[in-house]
């Protein structure tokens, strides 16, 4: 079974951020499975959470910016990038400012510091986003198409202006050949657009000791090209880094030619609008490994009913480890003639039951545990982000992180229109009727 995989300890990176010139100390920490990738400003009050996720771009001007709330995450790709090509899959990175440290210009830094902390699988599956029929996107001169396939494969074509520097790169995403390959090619800039950047007051902490500048046909760096075509290298890496956003690890074959932020983050709101969909809507039988509950299904396997039954119905179920559940939120609710009169909004703790009781359909579809009754006991790393509203379908994701005998633990989370409204990590007991 192919595992989600974390940090095995905390690895931090300090210097300065490439558009806003500040310092910043970044510190990646271990995460627990389902966690996926998170920003967090330690700098702010409350050291508020911002969800990597591509709901949340909000400019691409020459980097990617995040923005949820009043907070934002510029220049993410890099470290995205490294902790993707790298295998990580669950991450809560920490930084003192709004942008993480340029470093040389490439992900060197970060895949250096990565591989010191020691990477380590967890316990759970890896969920893919397999691709299964082609997604094309034109945004300007820029094309991005997503093929499907079997792995993560990207070939790009980079062109600068005039032609220059046109350079191809084909090949299949591993973390070796990430290491080797893409981590270290730098970001560039053509020289010509050096000054409308500056005038825009971006770049600020640009250098020659952290970018290419192409001049003519000719370079300026610190140091040689690390590789014939490493601008291409580059625009691999950004694809990497952007692309983690759909939330997903990727089986498909990414074909660009000229592309940047812009489209490559285009691309990945519409692979993770698409899984979504594909998940809502798959109606499956229920088997040994994967399947769907109906509402019938369910009430044989829980014993809540009417008024507090918070699971319509399944929709996937893998490898007694994960499920997916739904609950189409009414206003015909009854929690809504108080919570709150003239404003409903679901209560946060009944997401947390709803939660609790799809991880508890995964702990006693086991055979051992047939007959049980699952009981919420506790709840760590609460966070509730976004309201719940009547009209609203409740997207309930559960990971069993561990289940012994009578206690299971597991990570949840509810989605709305993919974007995370609430999570927290639970633990619940399994006693006889």
């Amino acid at each position: 079974m192919d595992k989600q995989r974390t940090l095995a300890s905390p690895a931090t990176l300090s210097g300065s951020t490439l558009h806003t010139g500040e310092n910043v100390t970044l510190t990646i920490l271990p995460a627990p499975v389902g966690h996926g990738f998170k920003f967090q400003r330690v700098d702010l009050p409350d050291e508020p959470v911002v969800d990597a996720a591509a709901a949340h771009v909000k400019t691409v001007e020459r980097a990617t910016t995040l923005v949820q709330g009043m907070v934002k995450i510029h220049t993410v790709e890099h470290v995205l990038s490294a902790l993707s090509g790298l295998g990580v899959d669950n991450a809560l990175i920490q930084m003192n400012a709004n942008e993480p440290p340029i470093g040389d210009g490439s992900a060197s830094a970060y895949a250096e510091m990565i591989l010191k902390a020691g990477i380590v699988a967890q316990d759970a599956a890896r969920s893919y986003l397999e691709v299964t029929e082609p997604v094309t996107i034109e945004l300007g001169e820029s094309i991005l198409m997503i093929l499907p396939d079997t792995k993560f494969r990207i070939s790009c074509t980079q062109v600068g202006p005039q032609g220059r520097f046109t350079q191809f790169l084909s090949a299949e995403i591993t973390p070796e050949f990430y290491e080797k390959e893409i981590a270290s090619a730098r970001t560039f800039v053509f020289y010509e657009d050096v000054k409308p950047l500056m005038d825009k007051g971006l770049i600020k902490g640009g250098s020659l000791e952290n970018a290419i500048v192409a001049r003519g046909d000719s370079v300026l760096s610190k140091e040689p090209l690390r590789f014939p075509d490493e601008f291409v290298r580059h625009k691999i890496l950004d694809i990497i880094g952007d692309l983690a956003l759909c939330g997903r690890r990727l089986r498909a074959h990414v074909v660009a030619v000229k592309p940047g932020h812009g489209i490559n983050t285009e691309a990945a709101k519409k692979l993770a609008a698409r899984h979504a969909e594909v998940v809502a809507s798959a109606p499956r039988p229920v088997t040994a490994g994967s399947g769907a509950m109906d509402i019938n299904e369910v009430m044989r396997v829980l014993p809540h009913r009417f008024p507090f039954l918070m699971v319509d119905r399944i929709i996937e179920l893998q490898d007694d480890k994960r499920a997916v559940g739904v609950k189409a939120v009414s206003i015909n609710e009854p929690f809504f003639q108080g919570h709150f009169p003239g404003h409903p909004v679901m209560p946060g703790v009944l997401q947390l039951e709803a939660m609790a009781q799809v991880a508890s359909i995964v702990m006693m579809l086991k055979t051992e545990n047939a007959g049980k009754i699952g009981y919420f006991m506790s709840a760590d790393e609460v966070k509730f982000r976004k309201p719940v509203m009547p009209g609203d379908t409740l997207f309930i994701e559960c990971e069993l992180t561990s289940a012994k005998k009578r206690l299971g633990k597991a990570a949840c989370r509810c989605l709305v229109n993919g974007e995370v409204v609430s999570e927290g990590l639970l633990l619940f007991g399994l006693v006889d009727k």
